[in-house]
């Protein structure tokens, strides 16, 4: 079998995704633009959402969890009175409920006291999720529905912005992880009858927010190292580089990592290369989490 030919463009571009297309869409457009296919995605949003969509190229692709395990900024909007086989609009309607107005105090006094800070949410069917080696989304096509076990996520900032009617306008800061369609239920259930979540924009993942992203087709490319931009910069010597190199635990810099290690040389004379991530290992030692192709001396 032919060698797939390594990868020549290395970068992120951050995507407006549009509504009706898929993550995995994006990121076959995503290649076709770039005549790449070594392209990953930092966490996915489903069709219908709409925001930001970290798209990884070439060695980026190695560093996508540090961007993936950031947290995540969602605005949304709540619909009162209606639960769907999907939580979402997209899904058919399973119940109805006859409720009675609420105000915007009532929905804040609500999510304070049980959809803020540190919670457990069962995973909605139509997720991503593995049981027994098939995706929960999978199962869910075939008219099977399997037990959850529910998981901890954390819920940073929930602040309701508008009430009008049945429909409720959130602002959601949460860890990764978090199905924010399963808050809309859970809160249309403590408000005493039943929701789904009407409509979602992701406006940011980790560092980048909205204003940088763009359409895919004209969306800039950023540089490697801007897949680390919210971790702790150090710049090592060559002597320290070439240890990097051949993957070496080394003694951990200050902070609690992880570490994007820098070497001086690049491109341009006095200039710094990324060429490593470091997590904290054992008693004052760091490991490398990932060693880049430009650690190699250049």
């Amino acid at each position: 079998m032919a060698r797939r030919k390594p990868a020549l463009t290395h970068g992120l571009v951050v995507v407006d995704k549009p509504a009706g297309m898929t993550s995995h869409d994006v990121v076959a457009q995503i290649r076709r633009r770039f005549n790449e296919r070594q392209v990953g995605h930092a966490g996915t949003l489903d069709p219908d959402a709409t925001g930001v969509l970290v798209i990884a190229i070439g060695m980026s692709t190695r560093l996508l969890r540090f961007v993936t395990d950031s947290r995540k900024s969602y605005t949304g909007v709540v619909v009162l009175g209606t639960e769907t086989s999907t939580l979402d609009a997209a899904g058919e309607i399973t119940a109805t409920h006859e409720m009675s107005p609420v105000t915007m105090a009532q929905v804040q006094s609500v999510i304070d006291a049980h959809l803020t800070g540190d919670i457990m949410q069962i995973p909605p069917m139509v997720s991503a999720l593995k049981v027994d080696g098939r995706r929960l989304h999978e199962l869910a096509r075939e008219g099977i529905e399997v037990e959850r076990a529910p998981r901890p996520v954390r819920i940073y900032r929930h602040q309701v912005t508008a009430v009008e009617k049945n429909q409720i306008t959130i602002e959601v800061d949460c860890s990764a992880g978090t199905y924010i369609r399963t808050l809309a239920a859970d809160l249309g259930r403590l408000l005493g009858g039943g929701a789904h979540l009407g409509s979602l924009r992701r406006t940011a993942v980790g560092a980048f927010g909205i204003a940088e992203a763009g359409p895919i087709e004209t969306c800039e490319m950023l540089p490697v190292e801007a897949a680390v931009r919210s971790l702790t910069a150090v710049t090592v010597d060559a002597e320290t580089a070439a240890l990097v190199a051949n993957g070496r635990i080394l003694a951990a810099w200050p902070g609690e990592g992880p570490w994007a290690v820098h070497a001086l040389g690049g491109e341009a004379m006095g200039s710094q290369r990324l060429i490593a991530v470091y997590e904290a290992f054992g008693e004052g030692e760091a490991k490398p989490a990932v060693v880049l192709p430009t650690a190699v001396a250049q």
